[in-house]
């Protein structure tokens, strides 16, 4: 059970990759069951409804400052002990994150359990980790693209399964969300072996590097990605602004309910699989990720604007254009980033890394939910959606500075072969 297994053990390989696409379908199934509900369920908790955009962005804020806080230390902590373990650890606090969350009735319940999700919330992280021992560094891009298609199908599946629940009573998709990650839970343990045998696993953790503060600080220490890091950040960013404002934005503009946004959020997901499951390769293969990671960027940012005139004509067409669009470009700018950082640090250095984008993200989740939800709120609605798109701006002129870093990994990628490539430009520091 605890055979390790690496990229150059295909058969177990390859089984070990069968695996984490259904763990990543089962865990995405138990998250995204709440994401459409969490809204609705808020609003009857307040005195004043016409805060319900801060108080969600609060709840979104506190998920990603846990994940601030937990993340980098998770994903050390994978590099020292092991894929397996962490990821277990963080499907069980999850669960019981949603455990609370159903079984409470307050406000302060639903914060308690966002907080204890977002602690234990790099499950992510550590399957691309997984990932990244399984695959040679040129088939990352690749097979990035077939975990998160796997986690699209889960964020397909989970939203039309929580309005269901949610028409039983308001508990349900949350006891349900808990559910479905133990079972992600129980399937990794009796069925997915290790990825990181120990010659490839650190030798210690100091107490600093558990520093939430000292990764951030550390995340750009790779001298030839630090511009794709703030990049991955500045996308970051805007997407937090989004999650926090876009159901609020169809109750308040288009009169959803729950049912209804659950559906919009089941086309998203259906828009993810399209992407990266069949539409990704080509792309990466056409453009590369480079060209691939400009263009999707631009994209973007028109989604934003489209979605944000929403709050001028306020008609489900510019929803369905805007959600396609955001969509389906977000997936390809999640897969190009992905797949440059991680073709650009050594093997011994994948779960620092991932760890260190995860971080990023989970930076970017604290900022735009708060920024979001205010704007949303004092200033109005098309502004946030205005911001969004400015700021998806800045991600694009920074994978644009970045340019020559990854020419010059191109051209030493010519001249040298695998991890030996890999371990000379992991030492790229400044």
């Amino acid at each position: 059970m605890n055979k390790s297994v690496g990229p150059t053990n295909t058969s177990v390989g390859r089984t070990s990759l069968v695996l984490l696409l259904v763990i990543a379908l089962l865990n995405t199934m138990g998250i995204t069951i709440i994401v459409p509900l969490v809204p609705f369920l808020t609003v009857q908790y307040l005195a004043h409804p016409n805060t319900l955009a801060v108080i969600v962005g609060w709840l979104t804020a506190a998920y990603g400052i846990c994940q601030l806080i937990a993340a980098p230390g998770l994903g050390v902590l994978s590099d020292r002990f092991g894929r397996r373990p962490i990821l277990f650890i963080c499907l069980l606090g999850s669960a019981f994150g949603y455990l609370i969350l159903g079984l409470g009735g307050a406000l302060w319940l639903l914060f308690l359990g966002r907080i204890i999700d977002g602690l234990t919330g790099g499950n992510i992280s550590v399957l691309f980790g997984y990932v990244a021992d399984l695959t040679e560094p040129k088939d990352r891009g690749k097979y990035f693209g077939m975990l998160g298609a796997a986690a699209s199908i889960g964020s397909l599946i989970g939203p039309v399964l929580g309005g269901l629940l949610a028409t039983i009573n308001d508990r349900a998709p949350f006891l349900a969300a808990a559910g479905l990650l133990l079972l992600t839970l129980v399937w990794g343990y009796f069925l997915l072996p290790e990825s990181l045998d120990k010659e490839h696993r650190i030798t210690s953790v100091s107490v600093h590097e558990l520093n939430p503060l000292k990764q951030l600080a550390s995340a750009f220490r790779w001298a030839n990605v630090r511009w794709l890091l703030l990049a991955w950040f500045l996308y970051a960013f805007p997407v937090g602004m989004l999650q926090t404002t876009i159901i609020v934005l169809m109750k308040d503009s288009l009169g959803f309910n729950a049912t209804q946004a659950s559906l919009v959020v089941t086309v998203l997901g259906a828009v993810d699989i399209l992407v990266q499951g069949v539409l990704v390769g080509r792309f990466l293969a056409m453009l590369g990720n480079v060209r691939l990671g400009l263009i999707a960027f631009v994209l973007v940012g028109i989604s934003c604007l489209v979605l944000g005139s929403i709050a001028f004509l306020a008609t489900p067409i510019l929803l369905l254009v805007g959600i396609i669009l955001f969509a389906g470009s977000g997936s390809l700018v999640e897969n190009a980033l992905r797949g440059l950082v991680s073709g650009m640090v050594g093997r011994r250095e994948q779960g620092r890394v991932s760890g260190a984008m995860q971080s990023l993200q989970s930076l970017g989740w604290v900022v735009g939910p708060l920024v979001g939800g205010f704007i949303y709120t004092a200033w109005g609605h098309f502004q946030v959606y205005a911001l969004a798109s400015l700021i998806i701006l800045l991600a694009l002129v920074c994978v644009w500075i970045a340019l020559p870093l990854l020419q010059r990994h191109q051209a030493t990628k010519q001249t040298l072969g695998g991890e030996q490539e890999a371990a000379l430009l992991s030492n790229e520091e400044n």
